[in-house]
């Protein structure tokens, strides 16, 4: 008898394009050109969130400077991003979705997986390309943008069927063709295998799909850890994840924020001002999640786009910014120079290993009772008055003193949204 597993029914809906279509969509003024949303040139946030198919055609690719845009395409026609109008479509996608099922999995405003097992037509099991292609029609019909569906017996391959075929297409992988269709594909192409991680791979040989799946397992656990076993078993078709339940939180892991600085970051203070403005808006999502980090990254982007990352335990659990920003810029510090002390670009900090607030905290001679309690009541304090006036309403003073930080705030520039995390790794 097979089991549940093996007869799921999968979807994973992609809106293609998502920022810059919308866009289009709303602004009749700008179909037929090539169109990217971008940052704000002026603040050297210049990066391409998204571009259209005929910006693509043009060589325009997310991700890259805007400058790098503009040599390939000339005539491209930037925008700036409107998050409360791409929630909108993406919620409005999402009611379409329910109905059909109820377990729904977002993976960022653009991309969610459908289970839809169990929805009976005609009395018997919905045939999962027939219904892909009812959403893709209704989506197109109801909110005038287009979406590329996966289909298939798990999340893995089903997230793979959306991106190989695009705009507005239905691709299946089924048991029957997934040998066929993708082990000839990098290996790369699957989910959560990035360019780290497909570098490793392909130093031992391991270039497709198809040879990941037919590895030997010493070798991946050697290369990658227990990840190169699971990596393994989603390239064999084994991916038993679940699509969690319409409105299911996930379960964080960490919270994170990175931005490029409105000019370059010269000396410690420019840094400072950096990381005191990153670590605010972390902690105050941490406090908000009622969490605490036990463990601090600092990434670092330098003028000739070099880039490292360095990480840390922390003496204690916190969620305070004080704390949060002292142990980036000591992580800073102890690389900065060996990095070849060029201008600061682009910083980031990410805060993991969370635990709850007011878990079991070890006893710690680097701070007391008092003052941890302090810190407390100032945080509540200061998170009172932000979400009764707003985020600026108060600034640290570091960030005052330099007049070209005036006003910055990582947390309205660079806010993240929450994407689905996949429960088997």
């Amino acid at each position: 008898m097979k089991s549940v597993f093996e007869e799921r029914v999968i979807l994973h809906v992609d809106i293609n394009n998502c920022y810059a279509s919308i866009e289009c969509r709303m602004n009749p003024s700008l179909r037929g050109k090539a169109v990217a949303v971008a940052g704000n040139t002026e603040d050297r946030h210049g990066i391409i969130l998204a571009k259209n198919e005929k910006a693509k055609a043009m060589g325009v690719k997310t991700g890259e400077a805007i400058w790098e845009s503009l040599v390939k395409c000339p005539e491209l026609t930037l925008c700036e991003p409107h998050y409360d109008l791409y929630l909108k479509f993406s919620k409005a996608a999402r009611n379409i979705y329910r109905d059909y099922t109820d377990r729904i999995e977002p993976f960022g405003l653009d991309e969610a997986w459908l289970d839809i097992t169990g929805l009976f037509r005609n009395g018997k099991q919905a045939d999962g390309e027939e219904i892909a292609n009812e959403i893709r029609s209704r989506i197109k019909k109801e909110l005038g943008i287009t979406v590329s569906v996966g289909v298939s017996f798990n999340k893995i391959f089903a997230k793979l069927g959306s991106d190989l075929k695009k705009p507005d297409a239905v691709t299946v992988i089924s048991k029957e063709n997934f040998r066929e269709r993708i082990w000839g594909l990098s290996a790369g192409e699957l989910i959560y295998i990035g360019r780290h991680t497909r570098e490793k791979l392909k130093n031992r040989g391991i270039i497709t799909i198809g040879d990941l799946a037919c590895a030997d397992e010493k070798i991946l656990k050697c290369a990658l850890g227990v990840n190169g076993l699971k990596l393994k078993r989603f390239a064999l078709g084994e991916d038993r994840s679940p699509v969690a339940l319409d409105g299911e939180k996930a379960l964080i892991k960490s919270v994170s924020n990175s931005t490029t600085s409105p000019r370059d970051l010269c000396n410690d203070s420019d840094v400072k001002v950096v990381l005191y403005a990153l670590s605010e808006s972390i902690a105050m999502r941490l406090r908000n999640m009622d969490q605490k980090a036990r463990v601090i990254t600092v990434s670092v982007r330098n003028k000739v786009l070099y880039t490292y990352s360095r990480q840390r335990h922390t003496y204690f659990p916190t969620n305070d910014a004080k704390d949060i920003a002292k142990i980036a810029f000591e992580l800073f510090k102890e690389s900065y120079s060996k990095s070849g002390g060029q201008p600061i670009r682009s910083i980031g900090i990410h805060a993991g290993d969370l635990v709850e607030n007011g878990s079991f905290e070890q006893l710690t001679v680097f701070e007391s009772t008092e003052n941890s309690l302090k810190k407390k009541n100032l945080n509540n304090a200061v998170d009172d008055l932000r979400k009764r006036y707003g985020y600026l309403c108060v600034t640290r003073g570091i960030i005052l003193s330099d007049n070209d930080f005036r006003g910055f705030s990582t947390r309205i520039q660079n806010e993240v949204h929450p994407v689905g995390l996949m429960k088997t790794v």
